[in-house]
């Protein structure tokens, strides 16, 4: 291991306490950032882009591991400085990149294969992740930290209280796994919600966009309202005739349909 600038000397030196604004909980705990890594798999000829690295915990991981090499993606002027104090040590194997996320191409940053390993932004995760999912096929791996409600309903079973949109849409273009539980003492400063770590691998076969718009809004319709039957709940986009195109019952409710269930659906609409 590199002998890497003290984080929290690092922390202190540039004031990068952490913002509720911008979704951050830092995580010090090199043991933990390294167990986040193991669960990325063998990273040898990876480039990995992280989103929101902060002062850089999960970085030396990164670092740490035989990725090729680490892009960060910051929008904290405070943890950019803090980070270039990293890139003196590592060189050109990290680079860094002052930029929204939101607004941001992950798969421009970085050469294939790529993926992303990242203790996400809390309050922005969610559109990171169907922004990703819609480009899937661009990606070899996410490795991603949620809070571990989010985490939940991303991997849930069909017929759960966690099962809706979101793991609609992750399970439909990746195998999605919750991997590991954190608890709050293992964040600065600590949440009030334990958090999860989730590995998706894109399915080698992916929606075109007008695929994935049409599941979108399947989705959003059938989960809006979750206690309607179907034929009630997708009334504006179809309903009957729709259902009855993909040979499902109006009576059933979102939760009890699988992925491929919908699938269907959103090939009929």
């Amino acid at each position: 291991m590199n002998a890497w600038p003290p984080l929290k000397e690092v922390i202190a030196r540039h004031d990068l306490h952490a913002r509720r604004a911008l979704g951050q909980n830092f995580i010090l705990d090199m043991n933990v950032t390294a167990r986040i890594v193991r669960e990325a798999g063998d990273l040898a000829g990876r480039h990995v882009i992280e989103v929101g690295p902060g002062p850089g915990g999960l970085t030396r991981a990164l670092l740490d591991s035989n990725a090729e090499t680490i892009t960060a993606l910051e929008i904290d002027p405070r943890a950019i400085a803090a980070l270039e104090e990293l890139r003196v040590v590592a060189g050109p194997r990290l680079r860094i990149v002052a930029a929204d996320a939101l607004v941001t191409d992950a798969a421009t940053l970085a050469p294939a294969p790529r993926q992303i390993v990242a203790n996400l932004p809390y309050n922005i995760a969610t559109p990171l992740l169907i922004g990703w999912l819609r480009q899937a096929s661009a990606f070899e791996q996410l490795t991603l930290m949620f809070q571990q409600e989010v985490a939940e309903r991303i991997a849930a079973a069909p017929d759960t209280p966690a099962y809706g949109r979101l793991s609609v849409l992750a399970q439909w273009t990746c195998a999605a796994e919750l991997r590991v539980r954190l608890p709050p003492t293992v964040f600065v400063p600590a949440p009030k919600v334990w958090s999860a770590v989730v590995v998706l691998r894109p399915r080698a076969t992916q929606p075109t966009p007008e695929r994935f718009s049409a599941m979108e809004r399947l989705t959003a319709a059938a989960f809006g309202q979750r206690r309607k039957m179907l034929r009630g709940a997708l009334r504006g986009i179809g309903g009957a005739e729709l259902l009855q195109r993909a040979d499902i019952a109006g009576e059933r409710r979102a939760e009890t349909l699988t992925v491929a269930e919908f699938e269907r659906l959103a090939s009929c609409l």
